[in-house]
């Protein structure tokens, strides 16, 4: 791990870094500059002469780096990421709680939890952390980009830890609303399970022969036509688990652009929304013992007949 970045905060975000390799098996330096260095593991788009000109790379003191300095193995080296422009999401972000530890939101959709990808500052991390001045701020769980309800983050390092076991162990009562395509032949309530595995890079996850490691109960709530509005309650936590079990079920949700077909994503485009929402938390605090429970108040919109 590295040590406490040098760097503050900018736009709500860390400072990234970059660590120098050891010495080669003999002795010798791959390197012969910093410079050498950063332009060997930094894309071209970091612009690491114009960055090292302007004093943007930074040593564990703070302290710019020329680039000139002769090049030093097992060194740290910090600076900011060039933010790219992002469409903002209009949506704000209501709070449902906060105390000297928590802050509980309810999340709109098309807002990612922590920054990945092309989304860095429209997050609700690096939003809230701006818009409440919380630079400790980290999310307890994570919801993706597409599915709206509770979120908890934490507000302080020190208790990171505490709340990350709660939801890791999943000692916690979660239960989700979704609209989803109507089968009047299927009996429900109806218990979804299967083996469930993702691979790095492809955009959706795939059902597979195996071992089950998911498992999702799935209760009629309101049938209007086609479709229904569903509680689904997951007792595993595997990646896009409601959206593929649902999908495989023949009871896809509406508003996915990934199951059971990938569809072109336009991120100026918030006229659809996954009608999937995380509606309803539970879980006893690990630091006082309080039962703490929390309710969406996000409406899924039914699609037209």
């Amino acid at each position: 791990m590295p040590p406490r970045s040098p760097l503050p905060q900018r736009h709500g975000l860390d400072a990234a870094w970059v660590r120098t390799p050891d010495p080669l098996p003999d002795g010798s330096l791959q390197f012969g500059t910093m410079r050498e260095f950063l332009l060997d593991r930094l894309p071209a788009v970091a612009e690491v002469e114009r960055r090292l000109a302007e004093g943007a790379f930074v040593d564990d003191a703070g302290r710019p780096w020329s680039g000139d300095e002769g090049y030093r193995p097992r060194t740290f080296v910090w600076f900011h990421r060039e933010l790219a422009p992002e469409v903002p999401v209009p949506s704000p972000i209501p709070l449902l709680d906060r105390t000297d530890s928590l802050l509980v939101v309810d999340k709109p959709h098309f807002l990612a939890t922590t920054p990945r990808g092309m989304h860095v500052r429209q997050t609700a991390l690096i939003r809230l952390r701006v818009e409440l001045d919380l630079p400790d701020l980290a999310p307890a769980h994570r919801l993706d980009r597409l599915t709206a309800g509770v979120l908890v983050l934490t507000t302080r390092r020190d208790v990171r830890g505490a709340y990350a076991k709660v939801f890791q162990s999943r000692r916690m009562d979660k239960t989700y609303e979704a609209i989803g395509r109507y089968d009047a032949t299927v009996e429900f309530p109806l218990r979804l399970v299967g083996r469930i595995e993702k691979t790095r890079g492809d955009l959706q996850a795939r059902l597979i022969p195996g071992e089950p490691n998911a498992e999702t109960l799935v209760e009629v709530l309101e049938v209007r036509g086609a479709f229904a509005r569903y509680r689904l309650t997951p007792v595993t936590g595997k990646t896009h688990q409601l959206r593929l079990q649902m999908s495989d079920a023949g009871l896809p949700l509406v508003g996915d652009p990934l199951y059971p077909h990938v569809l072109p994503d336009d991120p100026a485009d918030f006229s659809d929304p996954l009608r999937l929402v995380a509606r309803r938390l539970a879980f006893t605090d690990p630091l006082d013992g309080t039962e703490r429970e929390y309710v969406s108040e996000r409406e899924l919109a039914w699609p037209s007949p």
